[in-house]
């Protein structure tokens, strides 16, 4: 499955490269996840996901296997399995920092999360991406440099939010599910006049 995300970061294009380069301080900007070591290009932690009444827990590792500091951009390669075995995760992600970040995503996952469907994931995708980029703007702020460790620090301690997938979607979910309502409702409509003629 591949996705495409794109946001803007309200700092200079070197800062916001070089602040993606460092898991341990991005790591605190994506929702529900935990970093737990680095070595080198290599990382290792954690993402809880709800869906529904659900909570799941991915444990993964990570590693930069390109990075081209001239053009600003970089490949990552990820993949995380469910704590209890019912799915796994793995992507590919593409990064270009610009005017904007360029974020393309080669995903596979199966288990629970995989019966989103493609439509749904991507804007889900869409929403997670969109409050990472809300919290890595803050991260980057100018003057806010200690307070920010200061965060991390505490994010570190406190167990993060699990993402909430369905929650995430929210009115995407509840588009999809208007028109099928209509047409159910209609059809009861129908089948109810009609059994009151006959």
């Amino acid at each position: 499955m591949k996705l495409e995300h794109r946001f803007s970061v309200p700092a200079p294009v070197d800062e916001v490269w070089e602040a993606l380069l460092d898991p341990e301080r991005v790591a605190p900007c994506m929702p529900g996840a935990t970093l737990a070591s680095v070595e080198g290009k290599a990382f290792s932690g954690s993402v809880k996901v709800k869906l529904g009444p659900v909570q799941l827990l991915y444990r993964g590792t990570g590693e930069f296997v390109e990075i081209d500091p001239a053009t600003h951009s970089l490949v990552l390669r990820a993949s995380g399995k469910d704590t209890h075995g019912n799915g796994t995760a793995s992507a590919t992600v593409t990064v270009h920092v610009d005017q904007e970040v360029l974020v393309e995503t080669d995903l596979s996952i199966t288990g629970r999360p995989a019966q989103l469907g493609r439509g749904l994931i991507a804007e889900v995708g869409g929403r997670i991406v969109g409050q990472f980029a809300e919290s890595l703007a803050r991260e980057l702020e100018p003057g806010e440099a200690d307070e920010v460790q200061q965060q991390h620090l505490r994010v570190v301690r406190d167990e993060p939010e699990p993402i909430d997938l369905i929650g995430t979607a929210g009115v995407p979910v509840l588009k999809r599910l208007l028109p099928v309502l209509a047409i159910a409702l209609i059809a009861i409509f129908v089948v109810l006049r009609r059994r009151r003629h006959r």
